[in-house]
C-alpha cells in the first residue's frame, strides 16, 4: 500500500460521519469513520476509484480530485498540505488576505533598534515596527494596497531616493517577482502588480521581459537617508515556519558609521510626536 492510499484511509477512519453529513441511519459501521462509498459520494468520484487510491493502484491524481478529497474528509491545513505532497501535487495558492500572528508583531516591537517587517511572498508589507517606518517610509500612512516594497522601489520618487544603486536592487526586486509569478502562476493579486507596473515604468516591463530569476536570500544595501546620511545595512530574511508565505526582514549596519547613523535616526524618530508614529 503507497503512503498516499495508507493517508487516505487513516483519514476517512478518523472523520466524523456526522460532520460530513451523514447522520446515523441504523446501519452497523463495521469501521469508525467514513465509508468508501460516503467519501466517493462527497468527493463526486467512484467508489471504484477510492478504493484504487487506498490500494495504491492509482498514481495520478488531479489537483481538483486531491481538493475535493480534501474537504469531504476535514483535513486540516498542515494535513491538506501533507496530503498534496504525498501526490505530488503543488496545491493551488489562495488569494486570501494574508494575516501575521500577534506575536509576530510583539517580536518585531521588541526590536526597537532594528528595522525589522513581515513580508508576503509578493513583497507585500504585512507588518513593520517603527524602526523600519524611520529607515524607509512611514508604512501606516499608506493605503493597503500602496505597501508593497517593489511597488514603493518603482512608483515612489523619495522611496527610490533611498536606493545607493537604485538600479541594481530594482532588477533584483523583478527576479524576487518573476520567481513567484513563476511558483503561483494563478496569483490574480500577482498578476495586477506586475500590469500595473508593466504600464507605469517602463524600466520594469524591460526588465520583466528578460525572465531572470532570484530568491530571497542575504544582501547588503546601500542607502542615501536624508536623516541618517549613508546607511550600508545587511539585509536579513528568514522564513516564517507557521506561514511559509512570509518572511521576517531585519536591517542590521555593516559598520561603525551606519550604526551610528542608523542610531541617529531612531533618535530623531523617537523624537517625533506620538501622532506622527505609524498607524497599525
Amino acid at each position: 500500500m503507497s503512503d498516499l492510499g495508507d493517508f487516505l484511509r487513516t483519514r476517512r477512519a478518523a472523520a466524523d460521519p456526522r460532520r460530513a453529513g451523514f447522520p446515523d441511519d441504523g446501519r452497523t459501521r463495521r469501521v469508525p469513520g467514513l465509508r468508501r462509498e460516503e467519501l466517493a459520494q462527497l468527493a463526486h468520484v467512484s467508489v471504484d476509484y477510492v478504493v484504487r487510491l487506498e490500494q495504491g493502484r492509482t498514481n495520478r491524481v488531479s489537483r481538483t480530485v486531491l481538493d475535493a478529497l480534501a474537504d469531504a474528509l476535514q483535513l486540516a491545513a498542515d494535513e491538506r498540505d501533507y496530503l498534496f505532497t504525498l501526490a505530488d501535487v503543488a496545491p493551488a495558492r489562495q488569494d486570501a488576505a494574508p494575516e501575521v500572528a500577534g506575536r509576530l508583531q510583539q517580536l518585531l516591537d521588541g526590536m526597537p533598534d532594528i528595522p525589522a517587517m513581515v513580508l508576503h511572498r509578493r513583497m507585500d508589507v504585512l507588518a513593520w515596527n517603527s524602526a523600519a517606518s524611520a529607515l524607509l517610509t512611514d508604512f501606516g500612512a499608506l493605503p493597503a494596497p500602496e505597501r508593497n516594497l517593489i511597488r514603493l522601489t518603482f512608483l515612489d520618487p523619495a522611496f527610490r531616493a533611498l536606493y545607493g544603486d537604485w538600479e541594481r536592487s530594482a532588477q533584483e526586486c523583478v527576479a524576487v517577482l518573476r520567481m513567484e509569478a513563476g511558483r503561483t502562476p494563478h496569483d490574480r493579486a500577482l498578476a495586477s502588480l506586475v500590469g500595473e507596473l508593466s504600464v507605469k515604468d517602463l524600466d520594469f516591463r524591460t526588465w520583466w521581459a528578460t525572465h531572470q530569476v532570484r530568491g530571497p536570500r542575504q544582501l547588503v544595501k546601500t542607502y542615501h537617508h536624508p536623516v541618517a546620511g549613508t546607511l550600508t545595512l545587511d539585509v536579513q530574511q528568514f522564513t516564517v515556519d507557521t506561514h511559509p508565505d512570509q518572511l521576517l526582514v531585519a536591517y542590521t549596519a555593516t559598520d561603525d558609521a551606519s550604526r551610528e547613523g542608523l542610531r541617529f535616526l531612531l533618535l530623531s524618530a523617537q523624537a517625533l510626536p506620538s501622532d506622527h508614529l505609524p498607524a497599525r
